[in-house]
This record gives structure tokens, sequence and C-alpha cells, in this order.
């Protein structure tokens, strides 16, 4: 199937811009949600909801062209889906285990994934602005994540480090993170290869909805609940399905079908810069200094990254 990949009326880099503010409101919505519903529970629902909306219109505007979907494109799509699931359950899973600082740190790695395997997988080698652009993005990320583990005590800076305690633990859940990061690679690499050739809603419908099949199956396993909780919980989490999934995430996916897909992934770390702007104006919660820094770092990252897009 193709889809139409002529230079599109709004720059890619504009929509990846908003898709980047649209995600950056996910873990404000996730911190209400947090307050009665599991953290599987409502990467389920999140998919779910993202899924059964988009299949709506696939019903009535797609039905042809879902239809005409190979076997084999629909098992890739299914993989993405699978990837797309294990990003969410691994990474949420992490953060029970070891510190917030280590599962920022390696699962903000996926930049370096997908810039080692673009040649591979979807032959696109990065240019050297990328790797540079990578650089400091990457460094900026670390930064706001090792942020989170420094504490201001009787007027001097204690930093709380990686995760301690129990190192079997500590280790279970760094490499939790770490798949997190791998399962995101996988996600845009698929994503960077089939954009090219199938249309977005089609492509959004079935990775979005093979993710919550997968998810709802581990919640079935798990003996997680997908009922019973408040409608207030229930309306965070079809914010979350919609704004940083439907908007978010299918903003991504979108400029994948335009944009080198190691650009996509280092600009998907602008996320924590949104957050904050967010939680400053929506909690009330003043950036750190080193989160500050960490952000300058990220933005100058990634409008470096950028200029190798429009050379």
């Amino acid at each position: 199937m193709k889809s139409n990949q002529n230079s599109p009326n709004i720059s890619p880099i504009i929509i990846l811009i908003l898709g980047v503010f649209a995600v950056s409101t996910s873990s404000i919505i996730i911190r209400y949600a947090q307050s009665e519903v599991p953290s599987l529970v409502i990467a389920a629902f999140r998919l779910t909801i993202a899924a059964l909306i988009l299949g709506v219109i696939v019903l009535f505007r797609y039905r042809r062209i879902f239809k005409a979907l190979s076997g084999k494109e629909l098992l890739v799509l299914f993989l993405s889906g699978l990837f797309l699931a294990g990003h969410f359950a691994t990474w949420i899973t992490s953060l029970e285990y070891t510190s917030v600082v280590s599962s920022v740190v390696l699962v903000c790695s996926t930049p370096l994934w997908v810039a080692l395997l673009s040649p591979l997988v979807v032959r696109e080698k990065p240019g050297r602005l990328i790797w540079v652009g990578m650089a400091l993005t990457l460094s900026g990320a670390i930064i706001v994540g090792v942020s989170s583990g420094i504490r201001f005590v009787n007027g001097g800076m204690q930093f709380e480090g990686f995760a301690q305690g129990d190192s079997a633990r500590a280790a279970y859940g760094n490499f939790l993170a770490l798949m997190g990061a791998w399962c995101e690679t996988g996600y845009i690499l698929i994503g960077r290869g089939v954009r090219k050739t199938i249309a977005l809603v089609p492509y959004t419908f079935i990775v979005y909805g093979s993710g919550a099949l997968v998810l709802l199956f581990t919640m079935v396993l798990l003996g997680l609940k997908i009922t019973g909780y408040s409608m207030q919980s229930y309306g965070w989490m079809t914010a979350l399905a919609i704004v940083p999934q439907l908007l978010g995430h299918t903003s991504f996916n979108w400029a994948l079908g335009y944009l080198n897909a190691a650009f996509v992934s280092v600009a998907l770390l602008g996320e924590p810069v949104g957050t904050s702007i967010l939680s400053f104006a929506l909690l009330k919660e003043t950036p750190t200094v080193f989160e500050a820094v960490g952000g300058l770092f990220i933005l100058v990252g990634i409008f470096i990254t950028s200029r190798s897009e429009q050379k």
C-alpha cells in the first residue's frame, strides 16, 4: 500500500514539536491517575482507547486500505505494537525496582540505539550533525535524570545516587529500563520503515491495537482489573489516550514518513523540557538549576540535529 509521501503542506519538524508538547503531558496525567490505578492498567487503557477511536475512523474511511494490507505487512505492524507495549510495560515496571535516576538515564539511551541500527535496518546513516546533536541531547537527558537524585539538606547538596539497596533487585530494574529503550528503538525503526508505504491511520490503528492486546493479556496473567475505578481516574486515562498517545505518538509516526529515524528519536528527548514547562505552568513546580541546564543541552542538541534535516 502506498501512502502520500509528497512534500507535506506543513513542516514535519513543526508537527514533531507539537507532538513533543503533547507527550509532555503524559507524566503529569499519569501522576493523577496513579493515585488509584496500577501503572500497567494505565498503559493498557491508554492504548486501548486510542485504538478504539482510530478503529472508528478506519471503519468509515480506510476499510479498503486496511483489507488490502498483506499478511507480511500485518505481521510487521503487530511486531511494532509488541515493541510499543514492551516499552510501556518494561519502563514503567522498572521504576518499582530501581531508582528514577537509573531508569531515566537508561531509557534515554534510545537515540543511540536508533542511530547505531538505522544503517542496518532502514539504510539511513546518521550524519555528523546528528551525532553532535545526539551527544548534547543525551547529556542533557542524563543531567535531568541525575538531578532527580540530588537533594539540598541543611544548606548542603547531597546526591542520593543510582539505585541503592538490594543489588540484584536494582540490576533487574536497570535491565527493564534498558529493555524499555530497546523496545522503543524497535518501535521507531519499524515505523520509519513502514510509514513510507502504509498510510498513517491504518498503521497507528494496528500498532496501538496490537500493543493494547498485548498489555491486556499481560494484565489478565497478572490478575489486574480494568474496571472498578473512579470516573475521575477513567477521565485521566482517557485524556492520556487522546493527548499524549493520539496527538503525541501519532505526530511522531506521521513525522517518520518524512524525517530521519535518528532525528525523530533525538526529538523525543524534548519531552522532559516540555514536561518541565507544563509542570511550572500547571503544578507551580519550578525547575531546578540542573533541570534548566539539562533542558538547555536538550534544546541545543535538537536544534543542531534539526539542521541535518534541512540540508
